[in-house]
């Protein structure tokens, strides 16, 4: 019987103290882009498009399998296809032979990820998936191996050696497996013309959704929130409109509701020591931005944001007016950011 290696309390005392020097590790880094350059130099493309085809005209489901590490990466393309529209699913080789190979159709395709394509979960998988009808693909490392003679289609992922010195770890292995199956699935997603708003769609949460879905209308504050004033009006007189509704400003309105300019909280500092005593008679007018920076209320809030940020110089928020320029809201770069943006 074999041993497990002893816990690491149990080495040696000094083990704990060895450093790795950084050309060390600049030349596995060197030495892995090496191994994927042999990948990318000897991949047959037409196996590749026959099988990025394959998947693309598929009326059924694409499932994905695989065993240890090859097994997560299958879960993982699996993921990303399911993200992109989709429909796709990893079966685990273990549980298919105890009844969720029910789940395959003839209409389905599988495809198997194995470096060595002889894992023994996927040999005895492969004939019951056959005997349901569904088109089976191999995508291995090694041309000869038991798996090619089951499937429908076999595709060589070129491997020079792993990373590891004992040529055994699967670092490179996975790392072209990886590469290979999300950048066809890129093709899927371009050949299917799958838009923006569609991934969107599909990441409802988080920062990738938000920033695709949030439109300004949708992050805003309106009515009773904002700090307007009318042209006429003493800049003293509205140091209290400045400063409660959060916003650093004033928004400048005629009696129409229509944008006239902005009055921040920088231009009352800078009116103060350019007019010293004189500020108590300016009006908000006088001194207001007649030319500010605005945004309609249907534009993303990510463009809002990068509306805020460009040049010359950034600002805090953005007026949102309608197309006759009425005023409907105001957008600030603190509700981004506290919207998750």
């Amino acid at each position: 019987m074999g041993s497990l290696p002893p816990p690491i309390s149990d080495l040696d005392p000094q083990t704990s103290h060895k450093s790795i020097e950084e050309t060390t590790l600049l030349d596995l880094f060197k030495s892995q882009q090496d191994h994927l350059n042999f990948f990318f130099q000897n991949l047959n493309l037409p196996q590749t498009l026959k099988f990025t085809q394959t998947l693309l005209s598929t009326t059924g489901t694409i499932f994905l399998s695989g065993v240890g590490k090859s097994g997560f990466v299958a879960q993982k393309i699996s993921q990303t296809l399911v993200s992109l529209g989709i429909r796709s699913g990893f079966l685990s080789p273990v549980d298919a032979l105890h009844g969720d190979i029910g789940i395959l159709t003839p209409d389905d395709v599988l495809v198997f990820f194995s470096k060595s394509g002889n894992t023994d979960e996927l040999i005895r998988l492969a004939p019951c998936a056959k005997a349901k009808g569904a088109y089976l693909i191999g995508v291995t490392s090694s041309e000869s191996n038991l798996l090619t003679g089951f499937c429908d289609l076999n595709v060589h992922l070129p491997l020079d050696r792993e990373l590891c010195p004992y040529d055994l770890a699967p670092v490179t292995s996975t790392a072209i497996q990886m590469v290979f199956g999300d950048t066809v699935a890129i093709a899927l997603m371009g050949a299917r013309n799958f838009s923006k708003e569609e991934y969107a769609a599909n990441h409802p949460a988080g920062r990738i959704g938000k920033r695709l879905i949030f439109k300004v209308k949708d992050v805003m504050k309106k009515q009773d929130e904002l700090p307007v004033c009318r042209e006429a009006d003493l800049i003293m007189d509205q140091l209290c409109e400045l400063t409660s509704k959060g916003c650093g400003c004033l928004l400048v309105i005629d009696d129409t509701y229509r944008l006239i300019g902005t009055f921040t909280d920088g231009d009352l500092r800078r009116t103060l020591k350019a007019s010293g005593e004189g500020i108590f008679k300016l009006t908000v007018g006088q001194m207001c931005n007649r030319s500010p920076r605005t945004i309609g209320p249907e534009s993303l809030a990510a463009e809002a944001m990068q509306k805020m940020e460009s040049p010359p110089s950034p600002v805090q928020f953005l007026p949102v007016i309608s197309d006759a320029n009425v005023l409907i809201g105001i957008v600030t770069l603190h509700g981004l950011v506290s919207a998750g943006l």
